[in-house]
């Protein structure tokens, strides 16, 4: 049996299943933990190679499940969370409980067991409403939800278990992911899948506020290159924190009028209240990203806007299934490629 290297926590989930894509794609075997609370075995139906995914279902807050699947891999990639703003501010204690003590439990498990390196999830979203722009990753956090709270205390865990316990380990603070295998189910699902359902439902797209805020999205591509990139590079990594994000600022009426010149028809949009705990401008400095990874995104939000419509076409008209065979982050690499002197991420197979 092939070696299995690499475990993807929340691997059904969105972020976590193009990640699996990506690396069954280059000829590795993964191991996926997913509780399946938000994840979709679905999700990883699109990827050609399946005897190279082997799938548990269990949850990262249970030591057992965890040493289990991470047993004798070399890398975690710590994507399992409950996402959303909303969420946390409605169920704060389960979204500390998932976010917090699931991640001590993954970093607990990865030191006593000697995995190499922990690559973690963290979330723009910490830095909150602080007013300077583009965000750097040394400004003082100031969280406004739950979920910030949560995921900031990830990363503060990851830096102790480095220092404390030498585990090599990296915080990937993400902005505004998007692309397929992100649905727009239920009140918390996010911006782009929201809006875009809406239109092709022929509903009215709801923006909380006048839509002028601002947000950095960032293709989901180059967000799994972030994170092979992380794996990959021969620097020791002692808890360092980096921005992963497009490097760009979209207002949201923006993006509305761009997924109305894609379906080539006017769509509705109605403004409606500010949420609570929502922040008003977001835009990374990717700069640390590229010196300490040699990260540079390599699709534009606008590009990455059509395979997300695309799959969420899919998926209203053919179902999970079928809407995974879309497209994944592996074939738009192929496509869309790394521009001449960016870092390359290459297996050792």
């Amino acid at each position: 049996m092939s070696t299995v290297r690499y475990l993807v926590t929340g691997g059904a989930g969105f972020i976590g299943s193009n990640l699996v894509a990506a690396l069954a794609a280059a000829g590795e075997h993964v191991r996926v933990l997913d509780n399946l609370s938000t994840g979709r075995w679905t999700h990883l139906d699109g990827i050609e190679a399946q005897s190279r995914v082997e799938r548990i279902e269990g949850d990262i807050r249970d030591p057992n499940a965890v040493a289990e699947a991470a047993r004798g891999v070399e890398v975690i990639f710590h994507q399992a969370a409950l996402g959303s703003v909303p969420r946390s501010v409605e169920t704060p204690v389960e979204s500390d409980a998932v976010n917090v003590g699931g991640t001590v439990t993954v970093l607990d498990v990865a030191r006593r067991l000697g995995v190499r390196r922990v690559v973690f999830a963290a979330s723009s979203s910490a830095y909150g409403e602080t007013p300077v722009l583009p965000k750097q990753e040394d400004m003082t956090p100031l969280p406004l939800s739950p979920y910030a709270v949560t995921k900031l205390a990830g990363e503060q865990y990851v830096k102790v278990f480095a220092g404390i316990y030498g585990l090599e380990a990296i915080s990937l603070r993400y902005f505004n992911v998007f692309g397929p295998n992100q649905t727009p189910d239920g009140a918390y699902a996010a911006a782009i899948p929201r809006f875009v359902d809406a239109a092709l439902a022929g509903r009215a797209i709801e923006i909380y506020g006048d839509g002028l805020q601002t947000r950095d999205f960032c293709y989901v591509d180059n967000t799994v290159h972030s994170n092979l990139l992380a794996a990959s590079t021969p620097r020791k990594l002692s808890g360092e924190v980096v921005n992963i994000a497009g490097g760009r600022r979209i207002a949201l009426n923006d993006l509305c009028a761009e997924i109305s010149r894609i379906l080539g028809r006017q769509i509705l949009v109605e403004h409606v209240a500010p949420r609570p705990g929502d922040i008003r401008h977001s835009l990374a400095d990717i700069g640390r990203a590229g010196e300490l990874l040699g990260y540079a995104p390599h699709v534009r939000w606008e590009d990455g806007l059509q395979p997300t419509i695309d799959y969420l076409t899919a998926l209203r008209s053919k179902g999970p299934s079928e809407a995974a065979h879309t497209t994944t982050a592996a074939a738009l690499s192929a496509k869309f490629g790394p521009r001449e002197g960016e870092a390359v991420w290459r297996p050792a197979i």
